[in-house]
């Protein structure tokens, strides 16, 4: 088995990556800017170049849409190298190459990076898992009308999907950028929004609101969705049911 090093290892997807890695018997190492021993912040650096000294593969999941990626792909490569890592496995997302967002492009640019690093690379895109679509939609229904996007759909997937997936990519050899990873499902925003409305037993207005800029007009016409790799198997109504302690609707 492997020594694996899970940057971001204590967040939302990271955590369930460590625990399947850890469930199929590879050694983990947990890299955040809190935990220790290998507590890191990768945008300065210290304390890498021991994080990653034995590590034969790098699942990078680590990731703020505050800033400071590309500094940390830049400080993870260097140590990556130096220590002989074989593998680097990065989490992206689907359609950072044509909707125009700051964050999506700064996520491409580390794409780039890593597939130029020279070190054996895998890359996985993979849909908005659906615990940030229900905190946008949480955050909408605060008020008596829900304001949302008009004309967008989206394709949530589950997390948990996602990191059995990186898992198998970081057990295997280095495969380049993979197949795309969706949700199972390509929904418009109010049908998710009315699907939330139902589980959470709130009454709310939705009102549609048109907006302006490329980035939204590339996500109306759908570049951050991935029809043909509808792949993953847990819908919205399934998330929101296990979470609310109920049983999900079975198919």
């Amino acid at each position: 088995m492997s020594t694996i090093l899970v940057t971001g290892g204590t967040g939302t997807l990271g955590r369930l990556v460590t625990e399947r890695l850890r469930t199929d018997g590879h050694e983990v190492r947990v890299l955040s800017r809190r935990t220790r021993p290998y507590a890191v912040d990768l945008r300065e650096g210290t304390g890498l170049d021991a994080a990653v000294a034995g590590v034969d593969v790098i699942v990078h999941c680590a990731s703020s849409p505050r800033g400071g990626d590309e500094q940390a792909a830049e400080n993870l490569i260097a140590a990556a190298r130096e220590a002989g890592v074989a593998h680097l496995v990065y989490i992206s997302i689907v359609g950072i190459d044509r909707v125009p967002l700051g964050y999506y492009k700064t996520k491409l640019t580390v794409e780039r990076m890593i597939e130029e690093s020279g070190l054996g690379w895998t890359v996985l895109r993979a849909t908005q898992f659906h615990d940030l679509v229900l905190r946008i939609l949480e955050a909408s229904a605060k008020l008596p009308v829900m304001l949302l996007p008009s004309g967008l759909s989206d394709q949530p997937i589950e997390v948990a999907e996602v990191a059995g997936r990186l898992a198998e990519l970081a057990a295997a050899p280095p495969a380049g950028r993979v197949d795309d990873m969706g949700g199972p499902e390509v929904r418009t925003v109010p049908d998710l929004a009315r699907a939330y409305l139902r589980a959470s037993g709130k009454r709310r207005t939705l009102l549609p609101v048109p907006l302006a800029g490329r980035a939204y007009q590339s996500a109306r016409a759908g570049g951050h969705l991935t029809p043909g790799r509808a792949v993953g198997k847990v819908t919205f109504e399934d998330y929101l049911a296990v979470r609310s302690g109920k049983q999900p609707t079975a198919k």
